[in-house]
């Protein structure tokens, strides 16, 4: 698999790789401070954002960080819609290509 690194055209920022990785929904509080976190799984992702696979009851939070296992690096995110279980996410920023190289060599070598 080939990304381009250093400018990334609008069709590969929305290619969607098939992830299914466990990954961590974490709340901003006040002063972006960060305390509650609940456990998801990240079913796929972009350089633009994901989708995640939440409990139905869960009360979603409209900003948060995602953490994808493995990687201690947190992605500030923007929920865009909500179907059941089914969470669509909008990174507040594209992640570097670099990065979701890495995330998807991480899940394919585990």
């Amino acid at each position: 698999m080939h990304l381009d690194t250093e400018h990334p055209k609008p069709e590969r920022a929305y290619r969607e790789f098939n992830l299914d990785r466990p990954g961590n929904i974490i709340f901003v509080g006040h002063h972006l401070s960060t305390g509650t976190q609940v456990r998801c799984l990240i079913r796929t992702i972009t350089l633009a954002g994901a989708l995640l696979e939440v409990s139905p009851n869960l009360d979603m939070p409209s900003h948060f960080f995602l953490e994808i296992l493995g990687i201690h690096d947190e992605i500030g995110a923007t929920m865009v819609k909500r179907d059941g279980e089914l969470v669509t996410i909008s990174f507040n920023m594209l992640i570097n290509p670099e990065f979701l190289h890495h995330v998807l060599r991480l899940n394919f070598e585990s």
